[in-house]
């Protein structure tokens, strides 16, 4: 059974999530608090294109569109990390043109080996031994893995051809490929019977390209009529289109100016997503069938006319070989004179790009829902509401901290914010309370913040005395406050 082409593919990825961080003391004997050990999670795995010149159709997408790549694992004690997530790469057909559900091209990818990073993963979140400071000794809690990146991307395969061989149905492209190649289409004396793009290798001397067949085209293909819209985009890189005229049709009111002139009229229509013109491509018009007399009368009348249009014109056929050696050196020499004119690929340079002296890393806006509230963007503080396990009081007062030192706070106040109002940060919406500076450096108990007076947390003190009297009865104090007086 012949295996199908599918070109264009809608996927749904996910990389993979980052471990959280481990809070652990270290303990042995005669060292019962030996400082914090507690180990880094692990980063979550990427969700990678990667172009494989042994693929050739994106069928795989097709039946499984959703693709997550594994998490991290979560640290542990004694300054052990959590292992990082496998990097899941997906192998696409050299010429993938990668976009979003909106048709932005986000990507275009050509030549082996060329990798694209669709989803990235998660950060792994910091151990309680990596966030141990002077003013933090033993610290109570660890910093949350972030969730990997998830998106919807749309695939679509654009054939990396150098010339593109156009025409109606029947017009004969299929034979002439075949010739010209090894390539082997499906041949037939039918409309519409190539249904796929097919690809063969040149050779003309020195010079070796590649020739695309083209489903058949018919007027209004740009617009949805019959398989033009679904291929057009396979022309999008040629270097040189081919129109290919049936000079031996027997349909009515058809000849070979009117089949070039609507070809024309629908290359004008159709808009390429790579954001090149078409009408800067040469153009050549082949006179199909002329093995055949009448066709071959009729390719002499129509000659001078297409060579007034400045295009060149070759009378072939595919039974005789008439003509086919002359196509195919043209061709040949349209591609060299197409591939000198584009410019030398240079080698991948590393770009840095430093922050601004006078960007702060985040955004404040008013918040359009909440009177009185702001709105926090910024890659920074929306990781760090990530990151943060908001059932410990000791880490919603470092993310405080951290808030502070990023100059948050005083943004909020010059931007009129008073003590109460909402703030929404990433996810989270709070009440926006002035930290004190220097409290940080209080020494409070593990897991607790001083900032923090309202919370649900009991305490070491209150657990042991509620121990106490679950063992020895709510009197047993009282006797013993009477026995100490």
């Amino acid at each position: 059974m012949a295996s199908r082409f599918v070109d264009r593919a809608v996927i749904h990825v996910a990389a993979g999530d980052g471990g959280h961080g481990c809070a652990s003391i270290h303990r042995e004997k005669f060292k019962p608090l030996g400082g914090p050990d507690g180990g880094n999670g692990g980063n979550g795995g990427d969700v990678r294109l990667v172009v494989d010149p042994n693929v050739h159709t994106l069928l795989d997408f097709h039946f499984h569109p959703h693709a997550k790549a594994t998490n991290g694992r979560q640290g542990q004690g004694s300054h052990r990390a959590g292992a990082a997530g496998d990097t899941l790469e997906l192998k696409v057909p050299d010429g993938t043109v990668v976009m979003t559900e909106g048709g932005e091209v986000v990507a275009d990818l050509t030549g082996p080996g060329t990798t694209f990073i669709a989803a990235q993963g998660g950060r792994g979140g910091l151990g309680n031994a990596a966030l141990a400071s002077r003013a933090r000794k033993a610290p109570g809690f660890a910093l949350l893995g972030e969730p990997g990146e998830e998106r919807s991307l749309v695939l679509e395969l654009r054939s990396v051809a150098d010339a593109g061989l156009l025409g109606f149905p029947s017009a004969g492209k299929s034979s002439l490929i075949s010739v010209l190649s090894a390539a082997k289409p499906k041949i037939a004396d039918y409309p519409f019977t190539t249904l796929v793009p097919n690809l063969g290798v040149v050779n003309a001397g020195d010079t070796v390209f590649t020739m695309a067949d083209v489903p058949g085209l018919i007027p209004g293909a740009s617009q949805g009529k019959g398989l033009g819209l679904d291929f057009l985009r396979h022309i999008e890189r040629c270097a040189v289109l081919v129109h290919v005229v049936d000079c031996a049709t027997f349909e009515s009111g058809r000849d070979p100016v009117s089949d070039v002139d609507a070809l024309e009229a629908e290359l004008a229509r159709y808009t390429p997503a790579l954001g090149e013109d078409l009408d800067e491509r040469p153009r050549v018009v082949v006179l199909n069938k002329t093995d055949v007399p009448d066709a071959a009368e009729l390719a002499e009348m129509v000659r001078s006319e297409f060579e007034a249009r400045g295009l060149p014109v070759f009378e072939v056929s595919t039974v005789t070989r008439r003509g086919l050696r002359e196509l195919t050196f043209a061709l040949a020499k349209e591609v060299e004179k197409y591939r000198a004119a584009q410019p030398e690929a240079e080698p991948t340079r590393i770009v840095l790009k430093p922050l601004a002296v006078d960007d702060a890393g985040f955004t404040i806006e008013e918040d359009p829902e909440e009177p009185g509230g702001f709105i926090v963007r910024g890659a920074r503080p929306e990781r760090w509401i990530r990151q943060t396990d908001f059932g410990n009081d000791e880490a919603v007062g470092y993310l405080a901290d951290r808030l502070n030192r990023l100059g948050v706070e005083d943004a909020l106040a010059k931007r009129g914010a008073e003590p109460g109002c909402p703030v929404t940060i990433g996810a989270i919406t709070f009440e926006w309370e002035p930290s004190t500076p220097g409290v940080a450096s209080m020494m409070t108990g593990r897991g607790t913040d001083v900032r923090l007076e309202d919370h649900s947390r009991v305490g070491a003190a209150a657990r042991k005395e509620a121990r106490r009297i679950r063992r020895d009865g709510p009197d047993a104090a009282d006797t013993e406050d009477a026995s100490e007086r």
